[in-house]
């Protein structure tokens, strides 16, 4: 079975931030740093070389496949900033329709910019996305 290429590694979390050259983008990294350092209590990791990870879930598809991903990331991306969030827990509909402007799959949300939306549901959502994390498979 094919393993997963996304991986922790042990590249500087602060020099990625601070390698980041568009301003409201690295301001942006903090701000959602501070977000998910409080509510997962977790160093962030680089995951390969454009996701800032927090713990790691191991998950098993329905298919039998299985890997690691961290239990709560984002990446800061040249178009947006993606946060890996999922909407399978409770009041995640109602969360969403609050969050302000973002579009959203099966398991990415995509921001424009945090002043888009609203961080005290950011902070909601990625806290029930990540209890999740920890206590089931994804």
């Amino acid at each position: 079975m094919a393993e997963n290429k996304t991986k922790p590694t042990s590249a500087s979390v602060r020099d990625f931030v601070a390698g980041l050259e568009n301003p409201r983008r690295r301001a942006d990294t903090l701000q959602a740093l501070k977000i998910y350092k409080g509510v997962t209590g977790l160093p962030p990791v680089m995951w390969g070389p454009s996701i800032i990870g927090f713990g790691r879930h191991r998950y098993v598809t329905g298919a039998g496949r299985e890997g690691l991903v961290p239990a709560a990331g984002f990446s800061p991306r040249k178009a947006n900033m993606t946060f890996y969030l999922g909407d399978k827990f409770e009041g995640a509909n109602a969360l969403y329709a609050k969050l302000g402007k973002h579009r959203k799959s099966a398991a990415c949300l995509y921001v424009n910019k945090l002043d888009d939306i609203d961080l005290d549901v950011l902070r909601t959502i990625v806290t029930r996305q990540f209890q999740r994390a920890e206590q089931s498979e994804l």
